[in-house]
């Protein structure tokens, strides 16, 4: 984590003001409570002791589509009334796109989703079982929205932005109200941001009920623009910043903050902070592990931000939002494996057995009676160096730690066999 920076107000370009009180928050969370769930707010005792204050979860993961993004999308399909009757067009790497074609399977209206070439496969597959038609655009979300918008105009349709739409900022906040009357001495929100449309409906929510707590978002390092335009000397006019479009949350990777969401965030935001890649995954891992919530990359970024340790305790609890659980189950495996090596639970072991009968389930048994896991093993006799009479093994083990490893090797040197950690 590279540290939080303080939002710098007020600004006064692009006072948001007038979008915040023209929120109609009552009738957004009346079209919100259609087709999405309240998700619940879960106690972290972990995080809660790391960060020395009361952290809860608010599992937007356990969400209809598995993210917020049903909440905006209803929010502003019930705005457009008759003027949805041509259809609906919009651009997502995946989580808007499947809320927009939940909503229209369920509302009976056509749907188009513009995605970047490298999308998710699962979150393209998962669009696509919901009827909704998906069109390849370009690499990143931006070149995506560029020709859905252009699509949507060509075709008389109505175009439901994945960020920067007043409607869709106002189906977002209903998040906020859960959380203001879920948690009534609530502190602080540490939030996803990607386009920003989640931060900013929060914001809006917690300053209309008149909640001071703090607000603060959270980016991939890989792909920040927010911080760089809402922090330091001259951040109104600073360039984006954008290291790569490649990150583990691709649901936040979004180029440019928008032309809505910069203004309101310049005004609700107290603070913003990035997380590296490692960090994501830790904190999607420790969501997995911990928690049992299932979040992507996205998702998990508020959560990696808390584990990094860089935010001062208050008072009263803070509630991260895990913004969202549609992760491949391939990615998320890999993760859990790399996590697994990295804690010294799963080794690979380097030894050899007599060439005969009974060799190699000697060194089974041996290895069955320490109480270690076999995970995979290989017979190795043309790569190494060996007597005519033995054959090399490779073992892969899942042990209980660092201490239950050196447990096994010495027992096994004190067995004869000449092993070694890989």
């Amino acid at each position: 984590m590279t540290g939080l920076d303080r939002v710098d107000r007020p600004v006064p370009e692009g006072d948001p003001s007038e979008l915040m009180a023209a929120a109609d928050l009552p009738a957004a969370r009346r079209a919100v409570a259609e087709l999405a769930l309240r998700t619940p707010v879960v106690p972290c005792a972990e995080l809660s002791e790391l960060a020395g204050s009361p952290v809860l979860l608010k599992a937007e993961c356990l969400q209809v589509t598995g993210s917020f993004k049903i909440r905006g999308a209803l929010n502003r399909i019930a705005s457009l009334g008759g003027g949805a009757a041509a259809g609906l067009v919009t651009a997502s790497a995946g989580n808007h796109a499947r809320a927009v074609a939940h909503a229209a399977r369920a509302k009976g209206l056509g749907c188009e989703v513009f995605m970047p070439r490298d999308a998710p496969v699962s979150k393209v597959l998962a669009v696509e079982s919901l009827g909704a038609r998906v069109r390849f655009a370009g690499a990143t979300v931006d070149e995506a929205l560029e020709e859905a918008i252009a699509a949507a105009a060509a075709a008389g349709a109505a175009f439901v932005h994945p960020f920067d739409d007043p409607d869709v900022i106002a189906g977002q906040a209903t998040l906020g109200l859960e959380l203001l009357e879920d948690v009534p001495d609530l502190a602080r929100v540490i939030v996803p941001v990607g386009g920003g449309g989640l931060a900013a409906g929060i914001g809006i929510a917690l300053r209309r009920q008149g909640s001071q707590a703090e607000l603060v978002g959270v980016q991939a390092e890989l792909c920040a623009p927010f911080a760089g335009a809402l922090s330091g000397p001259g951040a109104q006019g600073a360039e984006p910043r954008v290291l790569s479009e490649t990150t583990i949350a691709d649901g936040v990777a979004v180029k440019r903050p928008g032309r809505l969401t910069l203004p309101l965030l310049r005004g609700l935001l107290d603070g913003m902070a990035t997380v590296t890649e490692d960090e994501i995954a830790d904190a999607m891992v420790f969501l997995a592990e911990r928690t049992k919530l299932v979040a992507e990359g996205a998702g998990a970024i508020a959560v990696a931000a808390l584990l990094a340790a860089e935010l001062r305790p208050l008072d009263g609890p803070t509630v991260a939002v895990v913004s969202g659980g549609n992760v491949d189950s391939g990615l998320l495996a890999s993760l859990l494996l790399r996590h697994e090596a990295e804690e010294g639970r799963r080794v690979r072991i380097h030894t050899r057995v007599p060439d005969r009968p009974g060799g190699l389930a000697e060194l089974l048994s041996l290895i069955a009676g320490l109480r270690a896991n076999v995970l995979s093993i290989e017979h190795r006799r043309e790569t190494v160096p060996l007597h005519p009479r033995e054959t090399a093994v490779e073992l892969t083990l899942e042990t209980r730690g660092p201490g239950h490893t050196d447990e096994v090797l010495a027992s096994l040197a004190a067995r004869g066999y000449e092993a070694r950690l890989d």
